[in-house]
């Protein structure tokens, strides 16, 4: 209790001496230094140094078309589903952003254990400094015949995708076609296990493969009814 009051006091005084009720953005982020948080019995506390907030997290593929019509592919790790037929993801000043700008489309793939290095690479370097980076690897492309950008033929499983909004490093983005390579089918369905789809696991700095299923949606809870 006395570290939320000191907490509360902090905020008080950050408004106080701005002669308003705003905490200006420098404030919070004063603030933030000096929370310590209180133990957690039976557990380690980490802190708020490097949250990883939620994890494992996805290794998505964005792939877009540059100014000069090259294909660019770059891996994303915060995303995840806004609605329906959206997707959101968190992006900072990229290749891939000067290009989203331009074409308002973009393409989601997902790295799988075939395409590790690949993928991986596709994160490590940049479209500025590696404009050839797909053919370096050699991925191919095929443009998508429902939006502005590039399908890579490797990635089995494809979101086209139209810009939504891009405001503050949040890319939304609507869901215009989901197509699938008929490897990954089981009769009209998409098998995740043919897929074989990596996520990253930020602790350990590595990637994991996602595993057997172990419980049924909407049924394993059914014995607690």
């Amino acid at each position: 209790m006395k570290k939320v009051f000191l907490m509360a006091c902090l905020l008080v005084l950050a408004a106080s001496s701005l002669g308003s009720n705003q905490v200006s953005q420098d404030d919070e982020e004063m603030i933030k230094k000096k929370w310590v948080p209180a133990a957690v019995e039976g557990r380690m506390n980490f802190g708020v140094k490097n949250p990883l907030v939620t994890t494992p997290q996805p290794c998505v593929m964005i792939a877009t078309w540059d100014k000069d019509h090259n294909p660019d592919v770059m891996m994303a790790a915060w995303a995840g589903q806004l609605d329906y037929n959206q997707i959101v993801i968190s992006l900072s000043k990229h290749k891939t952003t000067d290009n989203l700008e331009l074409t308002k489309a973009f393409i989601v793939s997902f790295a799988d254990e075939r395409t590790v290095a690949e993928s991986d690479y596709f994160g490590m370097v940049s479209g500025y400094d590696v404009p050839d980076k797909v053919a370096k690897v050699g991925f191919t492309i095929t443009p998508s015949p429902n939006v502005d950008a590039p399908i890579i033929n490797e990635y089995p499983l494809t979101l086209e995708c139209r810009v939504v909004s891009f405001e503050n490093g949040m890319l939304i983005g609507e869901v215009m076609n989901m197509s699938a390579d008929k490897s990954l089918l089981n009769g009209d369905r998409i098998d995740l296990s043919r897929l074989k789809p990596i996520v990253f696991d930020a602790p350990a700095n590595c990637y994991r493969a996602l595993g057997d299923i172990v419980g049924k949606a909407w049924d394993s809870g059914k014995k607690f009814k």
